[in-house]
């Protein structure tokens, strides 16, 4: 079965984008996943299209009306899990994109002005998700953000599978720093161990690494060891 994606935008010509090129674009054109995007305001019901309206209690801005946005979900929901991208939710993390990637596809709500109606977010039983500490003009950025990071990992996608486990956040730990020829470039070197063809020498190195990284600019990763400053047995590679 095609992993499905289903966009609900007031910017449908934002869609494909990004995701048309590249792995991502080659994965959709070979019917790896699928997408598809709806306006939110064909659902609209006056002559104006309108499809939000000032907030209840006052204050800047305006808010997506539930009646329309909960039409806009009504027309492809399937099952699929709703994800409501919001800055207000919480952190996309690598664990969800490998849950989102073994689900039968998503349906992302992309927010906009000052938010959706909190009551079609809990009918619809929307899962808010955020793609950082920031806030954007509107959910399609973030949406886009969160496909890419999800389709990467559909079977078929990425030609070499187990890439995607060497990578950030797999282990709950910052990849390792990578290198390639020329070995000795403007008189940096490359590590030595890493030319020695010790496979176990070369994954504890990369290990100790990924910890001693993550420890330094990530140490809110919930890793193994990282109170452990060094390794003193090889382990597999990450």
């Amino acid at each position: 079965m095609t992993w499905a994606a289903s966009v609900l935008t007031l910017f449908p010509a934002m869609f494909p984008g990004p995701l048309g090129q590249s792995l991502a674009g080659r994965a959709l054109q070979a019917g790896l996943w699928s997408l598809d995007v709806t306006n939110i305001r064909d659902f609209a019901a006056d002559r104006h299209r309108t499809v939000d309206d000032t907030p209840f209690g006052g204050g800047p801005g305006m808010v997506l009306r539930p009646d329309i946005v909960d039409a806009a979900v009504h027309a492809v929901a399937d099952g699929r899990p709703v994800l409501c991208l919001t800055p207000r939710g919480r952190r996309l993390t690598q664990a969800d994109a490998r849950r989102f990637a073994a689900a039968p596809g998503v349906i992302l709500l992309c927010g906009r002005y000052e938010g959706v109606d909190q009551r079609v977010i809990e009918a619809r039983t929307m899962d808010e998700i955020s793609i950082g500490d920031y806030v954007l003009s509107g959910g399609e950025l973030a949406a886009l953000v969160l496909l890419d990071s999800v389709v990467r990992l559909l079977p078929g996608v990425i030609g070499a599978a187990e890439s995607a486990l060497d990578e950030s956040f797999s282990a709950g730990l910052l990849e390792y720093p990578q290198y390639t020829r020329p070995a000795d470039w403007q008189g940096r070197r490359v590590p030595e161990v890493l030319l020695s063809g010790h496979h176990a020498a070369v994954a504890a190195w990369r290990r100790a690494e990924a910890e001693r990284i993550t420890r330094d600019r990530r140490p809110d990763l919930s890793a193994p060891d990282l109170s452990t400053p060094n390794i003193s047995t090889p382990a597999a590679a990450p």
